[in-house]
């Protein structure tokens, strides 16, 4: 089970602290091509949360469907214009099954981590393809890895640094690949700081998964808009086909 670090206070003041996340363009492109890759068919988000994706893909014509371990993340969908309408199952992206096929699956931004062991990161792509019409794609939004050199003397990795955000991440397990992400909120009154245990994987090590779920990579890029993937690329946006 993924650690359900997402608590109703968390939860409530979720999409204030990604705001970022909200911008028009960024939704704009990650909704266009989520809708091109669903081609007319109907998509299922594995971690839907409170809708930042689900909500506009909607409005662009797609059918979606999704699955949440989090209540008071789907409290928040519910209580959005057109939230109610989407059909969520509850339970873990690793195992839940949900009613039909769909012609897309997808997670995003970084919610793989969430699965912070191989093994269940594994699962993630096997219940991924289940879902799966024969052709039917499943796309990830991850970051790349930067975890410390052995020579270096810190495991801590500031990735944020402003008046309002502290970012670090803390490489804690170089073998099992686990990370603990700490946020300092300053001017926040309620939970300043809030901790997540995630894995981090390579890209290499995903297309393996998709290979032992019958799956092929099919693109790469280095965002939504198709940038190409480089190696200086902070994350990607790969997209796995199911054999036909």
């Amino acid at each position: 089970m993924p650690d359900q670090h997402l608590d109703p206070t968390v939860a409530a003041t979720y999409d204030a602290r990604v705001a970022d996340r909200f911008d028009p363009d960024l939704l704009a492109a990650t909704t266009g091509r989520l809708a091109e890759l669903a081609g007319g068919g109907a998509a299922l988000e594995f971690a839907i949360g409170t809708g930042r994706v689900a909500l506009p893909l909607t409005e662009r014509g797609v059918e979606v469907h999704g699955i949440e371990l989090s209540e008071p993340m789907l409290a928040e969908l519910r209580a959005k214009p057109g939230g109610d309408s989407i059909p969520v199952t509850v339970g873990d992206m690793t195992s839940t099954p949900v009613p039909g096929t769909f012609s897309l699956v997808y997670l995003v931004f970084n919610t793989i981590g969430n699965l912070t062991t191989q093994g269940a990161q594994v699962a993630c792509f096997r219940n991924a393809a289940a879902h799966l019409e024969p052709g039917g794609h499943f796309v990830i939004e991850v970051g790349v890895p930067d975890p410390p050199r052995r020579h270096e003397p810190s495991r801590f990795r500031p990735f944020s640094v402003t008046d309002d955000h502290i970012g670090i991440d803390e490489y804690v397990d170089p073998v099992d690949q686990v990370f603990v992400s700490h946020h300092y909120r300053p001017n926040d009154e309620e939970g300043a700081r809030v901790s997540g245990r995630f894995r981090y994987v390579w890209p290499s090590e995903l297309d393996l998964m998709a290979q032992l779920a019958g799956m092929r990579l099919r693109h790469r890029w280095g965002g939504w808009d198709g940038d190409v993937f480089t190696h200086s690329s902070p994350s990607h946006v790969s997209v796995w086909q199911l054999s036909a």
